[in-house]
């Protein structure tokens, strides 16, 4: 019986060598521990211009009328051309009250000011706890190292009966509690630190916030100065000096024949992201783009449409034609000069990602993040250099490894 059982047992272990060994095998014949580069394809990051944008189509349009709106609530302060007078672009039409938004202005710098000496405070605060606990910890340290080192002198002592066995337990007792003491000591430094940082980041990004409403408020401030966008012929004036108008509100109609604009149409669905001031480029041809912003946007849809219209920059360029049919792209992030890497399915916006970079004869694993997800091409905010050669396919079987051996 007990020959059987022997049997049986030294079966079932050869079996699982054997599979074992089959695993083994197979691993080594389909995952060989190096490939060769013209197995995958790989991009270069370089830098150039990143561009998030949408397609719109557009029909070249006289430019009989442009509708300049009020930027904001405020009292018109002085006109400067009337209705039938000739104005260049840029020429100052109308000056709106800026007391108001320049006293805003004004506030949101002194509380800036305020909030970033409040931050360099808790700067200095900070820096000076971190000594503060950093010193404690080390008196709590010393401290022990003492009574450690009174220990073992009185545990000499009591060899030689000069000690009583009850002040070597008094000793230890007190290494305890000390040893405690610096525990807890430590636990409670951690989490001042951590407070801290919060506190830091707390006022960091309340500066942000404001730093942005500054933003919005200057921007605001050039637009109080209403100008004209194009060159032509005022067709009307809305309002007086000293009358009040609201946001949006008509104030200046202009018309010139000699130029230009785009009547644009883009599909229902997109047309959240569609906003007066958008940045726009038009395809006249196959060789030349023009730039441009969206100014008016209807809100009327009409066959799952929405028009909007796009104000040239150089509106009065020679291949322009009246009734052209022209592609429209919709920027609405771009970065100039951004370290980039082509587009692919694989990588989305705001999230960290694993690849492999060619480092001369291996691959190695890197991990990187992304900022704008262009049309063409990624932003890449941290992991990588411009010049770096990412494998993009052809790896998948490595995904478990960190580094691969790569044969020419």
């Amino acid at each position: 019986m007990k020959n059987k059982k022997s049997r049986n047992l030294f079966l079932f272990l050869a079996i699982i060598v054997f599979v074992l060994a089959g695993i083994a095998f197979l691993f080594w014949k389909y995952i060989p521990a190096s490939v060769h580069r013209e197995n995958f394809h790989t991009v270069t990051v370089d830098r150039g211009a990143v561009m998030l944008s949408m397609n719109a189509t557009g029909l070249v349009d006289s430019e009989n009328e442009v509708l300049i709106l009020s930027p904001g609530p405020e009292i018109i302060q002085d006109i400067f051309a009337e209705a039938g007078s000739r104005v260049q672009k840029g020429d100052l039409i109308m000056q709106l009250y800026t007391g108001g938004v320049k006293d805003e202005i004004e506030n949101l710098k002194d509380e800036l000011e305020v909030r970033r000496n409040n931050l360099d405070r808790t700067y200095l605060t900070a820096q000076s706890s971190r000594l503060d606990l950093e010193y404690n910890e080390e008196v709590k340290k010393l401290r022990i190292i003492s009574l450690k080192s009174q220990l073992a002198d009185q545990e000499k002592l009591l060899d030689v009966g000069g000690i009583s066995p009850a002040r070597i337990d008094q000793t230890k007792q007190e290494i305890v509690l000390a040893e405690k003491d610096l525990k807890t000591l430590v636990e409670k430094n951690s989490l001042r630190l951590k407070q801290l940082e919060a506190e830091e980041k707390g006022l960091l990004l309340q500066i942000r916030m404001q730093e942005k409403q500054l933003e919005e408020k200057e921007l605001l401030l050039q637009k109080m100065s209403i100008r004209a966008p194009s060159s032509g012929i005022i067709l009307s004036v809305t309002g007086r000096v000293g009358e009040k108008v609201g946001t949006d509100n008509l104030l200046v109609r202009m018309s010139d024949l000699s130029s230009f604009k785009i009547t644009g149409s883009i599909d229902e669905q997109l047309a959240s992201q569609l906003k007066t001031g958008n940045q726009v480029l038009v395809q006249i041809d196959q060789e030349e783009q023009l730039e441009g912003t969206i100014g008016n946007v209807t809100p009327v849809v009409e066959n799952n449409k929405v028009q909007f219209n796009v104000h040239l920059k150089e509106n009065n360029h020679p291949k322009l034609i009246a009734n052209q049919q022209v592609e429209i792209q919709i920027i609405n992030r771009f970065k100039e000069d951004a370290l980039r890497i082509k587009r692919i399915p694989e990588i989305e916006m705001g999230n960290r990602h694993c690849f492999f970079v060619i480092e001369g004869t291996k691959a190695i694993k890197k991990e990187f993040s992304l900022g704008i997800m262009g049309n063409d091409y990624c932003e890449i905010l941290s992991g990588l250099l411009e010049g770096d050669v990412v494998v993009i396919d052809g790896l998948g079987a490595f995904k478990h490894l960190n580094e691969i051996q790569l044969e020419n």
